[in-house]
């Protein structure tokens, strides 16, 4: 049986978060998290090997205190900011998510190949080490045949197998974890041979999110509790009812809102959505709710809502209310915690250099995470690994001494 002494508090770190949105790794909220999904490493669909998006950001950029002139081979950048991190916070654990929307097409090909899928593991696994990481994250967004869910058993299997041979041959008594971030789309989930993961998988993200938008012909909430069309809810019960212990489902909730513009309502018809943040119809979290919009929420469903009534624009996304009420679901429930997408979108901290104007002005009020934190009760304190004597980096080999 699975056990664990407390929550956990999962977020995802993107690395394209340190440019325009200026959210370096020192601004991660160590205190209120266990995990860090660091998004999103690539994989070339020829060859399989898994390797990082943005090496500038992953391993180069030099932060205050980073030495221009050490001898040998270096690790700069975001991995060793949150190498640094793990020292301090031990009960701060790093994952390397690899795929996510954009570069999950380049899995298709992978999963069904066993030539591909062990480069796949063998890079991945390298990549561990190298930069001082606790485990792996595959967002394979989404199987789309049987095929193709098959071979997602068939990769998450052999990736168990080697992070445990790899602990092994460092004699390393530690259990480098693996997880997954899962769809809670009927569509998606319905065609995952969610047993023969589970046997595998440490824990699962539920993406419980996105469950509207401007793909939809009328502006619905997106991501509520419950209630129809699409809730989480029901896909934390599809996975429970699957064999998924429930203290393996974290609970994913979004650090942004949805828009939708001249419409009357929820459940109405809109066109075209509103402003955003860093993407048209995509607000952050720390801008709303936007000024002269009126917030509504609904308990029955588990969602808030902004609504401007001169504009017309709905804006869907959790408020400090809904954040409460979903930490206490996980509680409730006996999940076995929560996942954000993304930090940067959460409130607190002062951002240096940040562009400010309509949709990019922060509003007052609290962190979700750290609200969801207080609410599901304490977080699980198991450490990290900071050993990496294999790792092509010499620092990262003498554990940043310098």
């Amino acid at each position: 049986m699975y056990h664990n002494k407390g929550k956990f508090s999962v977020g995802y770190f993107t690395n394209w978060g340190i440019y325009g949105r200026k959210f370096p790794p020192s601004s991660i909220p160590a205190n209120d998290l266990t995990h860090i999904l660091y998004a999103f490493a690539n994989i070339k669909a020829d060859t399989g090997e898994v390797f990082l998006s943005d090496l500038w950001a992953d391993q180069d950029i030099h932060y205050p205190g980073d030495s221009w002139n050490d001898p040998g081979v270096n690790l700069y950048g975001n991995f060793k900011a949150i190498y640094q991190l793990k020292k301090q916070y031990r009960h701060l654990k790093v994952l390397l998510s690899i795929g996510g929307w954009t570069y999950s097409p380049s899995i298709h090909p992978v999963v069904v190949n066993p030539t591909l899928r062990a480069k796949f593991v063998e890079s991945s696994v390298r990549l561990l080490e190298d930069y001082g990481l606790d485990g792996l994250d595959v967002d394979y967004e989404y199987p789309s045949n049987d095929a193709q869910a098959r071979g997602y058993v068939d990769l998450l299997r052999e990736l168990r197998i080697a992070l445990d041979n790899h602990a092994k041959a460092k004699g390393a008594d530690y259990r480098f974890l693996l997880t997954i971030a899962a769809p809670c789309g009927p569509d998606n989930y319905r065609k995952l041979h969610v047993a023969d993961m589970d046997k595998v998988l440490d824990f699962w993200n539920l993406m419980a999110y996105d469950f509207s938008g401007s793909w939809d012909s009328k502006a619905h909430n997106q991501a509520n509790l419950y209630g129809p069309p699409i809730n989480a809810n029901d896909a934390v019960h599809f996975y429970t009812s699957h064999g998924v212990h429930p203290s393996k489902v974290i609970l994913g909730i979004p650090l942004y809102g949805r828009s939708f513009a001249s419409t009357k309502g929820v459940n109405e018809s809109y066109s075209g959505v509103g402003g955003g943040t860093w993407e048209s119809g995509v607000y952050d979290y720390r801008v709303l709710p936007l000024p002269g919009s009126y917030v509504y929420r609904d308990q029955n469903l588990g969602a808030s809502w902004t609504y401007d009534h001169q504009t017309k624009e709905l804006v869907s996304f959790d408020n400090e209310d809904v954040a409460q009420w979903k930490g206490e679901y996980i509680k409730r429930q006996g999940l076995g915690g929560s996942m954000f997408w993304e930090l940067s979108g959460d409130k607190g901290g002062h951002r240096e250099g940040m562009e400010t104007g309509p949709g990019k002005d922060p509003q007052p009020g609290k962190s979700l995470v750290k609200i969801v934190k207080d609410a599901m009760g304490g977080i699980d304190n198991a450490q990290n690994w900071l050993i990496y004597d294999k790792s092509k980096f010499d620092n990262m080999r003498q554990g940043m001494k310098t």
